[in-house]
């Protein structure tokens, strides 16, 4: 199976990612050697995809996108370590563009109307939990990211219908998952940023974006793999 092939490529990220929980940084004062050991797994994540070879990046715009993506989601969350110095914005913004890259590299096929339903009941829900407690620009701001983060989580969805075809299984699967675990992520930080105090919000929020970083990240490298099985089909 491809994915287990695909294992041992990402056994940088699985340390990088242990470390940063073992250290534990969050807790200490914001300093670069935090923002790196926080965004090293997502430089792993780089790593693994740039493993694949250029040619590959060069044939795949959705593999190009998501990892212009990631290089976007480092940069949020190297400001978000600086979120209470005022860069919380900031990290929205690199945040934002992360989820339009990452729509365009799922495409807009299938449609699957029903899947944005429901997204967006869940994104109009969510911000009418938040908004009685935002104020000032972030008012429009939050809900500007809902919008964005829940069509990405659309587009990802969109393309579970397709699981029937073997040769789509685990490219959309992993898609689905990882934006999934991305839009829990951050409504975890909102919840625990505006609302009230989430338990274990920093362990909730850490886990679940880097099992998304790295699913969205192998969902890139599943779709060559369609790609070379369907040309020798």
């Amino acid at each position: 199976m491809q994915v287990k092939s695909e294992g041992p490529k990402l056994v940088p990220f699985f340390k990088a990612t242990c470390v940063y929980f073992v250290l534990w940084l969050p807790t200490s004062s914001p300093s670069w050697f935090s923002a790196l050991i926080k965004c090293l797994p997502i430089f792993c994540l780089w790593v693994f995809l740039l493993a694949h070879g250029i040619s590959f990046l060069g044939a795949h715009s959705s593999a190009r996108k998501i990892l212009v993506g990631l290089i976007f989601s480092a940069l949020g969350d190297a400001f978000l370590i600086w979120q209470e110095q005022g860069y919380f914005s900031h990290g929205l913004l690199m945040f934002g563009i992360t989820h339009i890259l990452y729509s365009s590299a799922f495409g807009m096929k299938p449609l699957n109307l029903r899947a944005g339903l429901v997204i967006a009941v869940i994104s109009g829900l969510s911000y009418t939990l938040l908004y009685s407690y935002l104020s000032g620009p972030f008012t429009y701001l939050v809900a500007v990211y809902i919008a964005l983060i829940g069509f990405m989580g659309w587009r990802a969805i969109a393309g579970v219908q397709l699981l029937a075809n073997d040769l789509w299984t685990w490219t959309k699967l992993s898609a689905c998952l990882g934006a999934v675990l991305f839009m829990v992520s951050d409504l975890t930080i909102a919840v625990n940023k505006f609302c009230f105090p989430v338990p274990h919000s920093r362990a909730i929020i850490m886990a679940t974006y880097y099992a998304a970083q790295m699913l969205i990240a192998l969902s890139a490298v599943e779709c060559q793999d369609a790609d070379v099985a369907r040309k020798r089909a």
